[in-house]
């Protein structure tokens, strides 16, 4: 079993910076992905970031040069430094850890609510 559970959303101010935190506990020696997600209301779930085993980093064009994604293996925790915050980037953001145990499975955290308003 997986757990996720993320932290660090809070109200900033446009152009404001917020550190999101996922720490994950179980059994994720075989994760090949992770993630955050995010959902604002009325809109699909979309994806910010990925992080693969190799290091190798993904972003939306939408957060592209604002965000970074970076892991921490020992504390088994993975990040999210949001920078330059705008309005546009409010929603609730959920991390995403897909494990191979036997099959892949995905995992979710329970969301942590982020806020860019002035």
């Amino acid at each position: 079993q997986v757990q996720l559970v993320e932290s660090g959303g809070g109200l900033v101010q446009p152009g404001g910076s917020l550190r999101l935190s996922c720490a994950a506990s179980g059994s994720i020696f075989n994760t090949l992905l992770m993630g955050w997600y995010r959902q604002a209301p009325g809109k699909q779930r979309e994806l910010v970031a990925t992080i693969a085993q190799t290091g190798s980093t993904n972003y939306a064009d939408s957060v592209k040069g604002r965000f970074t994604i970076s892991r921490d293996n020992a504390k088994n925790t993975m990040y999210l430094q949001m920078n330059s915050l705008k309005p546009e980037d409010t929603a609730v953001y959920y991390c995403n850890y897909k494990v191979l145990h036997i099959v892949l499975n995905d995992y979710w955290g329970q969301g942590t609510q982020v806020t860019v308003s002035s």
